[in-house]
């Protein structure tokens, strides 16, 4: 692996090689590292922090233990929710944001290289959110437009079942001369209907008539309740 590839902005070749050397034993089978971000504080940093970027996952790498241990903290596309950096005097602040668990940052990296950090995770994201996106649509099972089909499969010549034989055609006897149909009876015609009576409707009363009068006044709001109830004891006190 050409390593001088990781080193063109400004990252030490040196921290480059210890880097590419403990995480290409990570790596899986189609992963490659794409871009190497170096922290350089205002004073000599010997073993300083980096960041990792491959095109399936972060790695934040912190070297411990004056360089004898190694901490990686490392994250799937599928782990990030977002990714910020802050620009300082002395280089930038990059934070990476995970769905769970808190925010890790590493600070004092160069500006050049938080800034193409920044480039690469972003594009890495959008790619991913789509690639989530082609699954789930092809995981959709589109329902048949019947709740039933029936597939009738055609049977080759000499599989299929003989047609069965025609039936014959009934034969009809005649009924014999001698044998004359009975005669058939009389019908009765029916019976008249019975008149009914008019019915006569009897006329109402005087007083009747003055308490259905009220009544219609009352329903249609022309009169109180209390003044209905007065007309209709005077009416009543008449009998």
């Amino acid at each position: 692996m050409n390593m001088e590839q990781f080193a063109q902005d400004g990252q030490d070749i040196k921290i480059i090689e210890k880097l590419i050397t403990k995480v290409q034993d990570m790596l899986t089978p189609g992963e490659k590292i794409d871009y190497i971000a170096v922290q350089k504080k205002p004073a000599v940093t010997i073993l300083p922090d980096s960041i990792t970027i491959s095109n399936k996952r972060i790695f934040m790498c912190e070297f411990t233990k004056l360089g004898l241990a190694t901490d990686f903290e490392i994250f799937g596309w599928q782990d990030i929710k977002d990714i910020a950096f802050k620009e300082e005097i002395f280089g930038s602040k990059v934070t990476v944001i995970p769905f769970t668990g808190e925010n890790l940052s590493i600070d004092y990296i160069p500006k050049v290289q938080a800034r193409k950090l920044y480039q690469y995770i972003k594009a890495a994201l959008e790619n991913y959110k789509k690639a989530e996106l082609a699954a789930e649509k092809e995981k959709i099972v589109i329902a048949p437009s019947s709740s039933r089909e029936t597939v009738v499969e055609k049977a080759e010549p000499s599989q299929q079942a003989p047609a069965p034989a025609a039936t014959p055609a009934p034969v009809i006897t005649p009924p014999s001369p001698a044998v004359q149909p009975a005669a058939s009876a009389p019908v009765t015609p029916p019976a008249a209907p019975v008149p009914v009576a008019p019915i006569v409707e009897e006329e109402d009363d005087e007083i009747t008539l003055k308490l259905k009068k009220l009544k219609t006044l009352f329903d249609k709001q022309l009169i109180t309740q209390d003044e209905y109830e007065q007309k209709k004891r005077e009416v009543l006190s008449s009998l």
